[in-house]
């Protein structure tokens, strides 16, 4: 069963027409389980570690690419991937299993070296998407001021984080207690539900290009609708003025995808 996850499994780009051509040069994986289960939790008694509750194939623990179990630290968020799974019909479609595609990431990668994804994180409260205004239109700057400003308030009332906006993209300096006040609230754990969201909130910081929408969403002060809503009203703007750039809306739906998956395992670990 190996080759069939390192084979399917592998990380797919970004691009959706990259993904296309992907499937068509990779061989379809029939389904070859009966079912997808939930199993009791696994402790380190039973030589796993405590690794949480593993997806079951037909009663046989998934592995990940690297040979880790494929598991969940919490029964819900282990019951909404043996979904995924479940829902696969002939064939096995990486593409529309997004929470396995994320856990896989983060037992493989995040957890074997938490450090640098939190680093990553930090590194985006120096130059958040919420900090760089527009100078023009006012209907561009009232929609940012809209969909921004709240969770900057949000930042300076919970996080004691006071930050610096600028008009433009010109980088301007933000205050180091700022990011030092922001940065607390990134989990620095090691029990497996931070690492979880430590692996989720990097998710979603690098696909809306802000750590506060991340933070914010964490924390249930913004919903998922509002924080995708905010991370793309400089792009609705632009194709509500020059017209719908197809290909943007194409790779947005499989970057949604994504998102959700990470908001899903906030939520859950909440």
């Amino acid at each position: 069963m190996r080759d069939i996850f390192e084979d399917i499994f592998a990380k797919p780009p970004a691009d959706p027409t990259e993904v296309a051509r992907r499937s068509l040069r990779t061989p379809a994986r029939a389904r070859f389980y009966r079912e997808a289960q939930v199993g009791e939790r696994l402790r380190e008694a039973a030589g796993e570690g405590d690794c949480g509750f593993p997806i079951l194939l037909d009663g046989r623990p998934v592995r990940t690419p690297a040979r880790q179990v494929l598991a969940a630290p919490v029964r819900t968020l282990a019951e909404r991937i043996a979904g995924e799974w479940d829902a696969q019909r002939d064939t096995i479609d990486p593409v529309a299993m997004p929470l396995t595609r994320l856990a896989n990431a983060i037992i493989d990668g995040v957890m074997a070296a938490p450090q640098p994804v939190a680093a990553e994180i930090e590194k985006y409260l120096g130059s958040d998407l919420l900090f760089y205004r527009a100078s023009a239109p006012d209907g561009l700057l009232a929609l940012q001021r809209r969909h921004w400003d709240p969770v900057l308030a949000w930042a300076r009332d919970v996080l004691g984080a006071r930050f610096v906006l600028a008009e433009g993209v010109m980088h301007v300096r933000q205050p180091d207690e700022a990011i030092a006040a922001a940065a607390r609230a990134i989990p620095r754990g090691e029990d497996a539900r931070e690492l979880w969201r430590l692996g989720a909130l990097n998710v979603v910081t690098s696909l809306t290009g802000s750590a506060l929408l991340a933070l914010a969403l964490d924390a249930g002060a913004l919903t998922p609708e509002q924080g995708w809503t905010a991370a793309h009203v400089d792009e609705d703007w632009n194709m509500k003025t020059w017209g719908r750039d197809e290909q943007a809306l194409q790779r947005r739906a499989f970057r949604l995808a994504e998102f959700e998956a990470a908001a899903t395992v906030l939520a859950l670990l909440r």
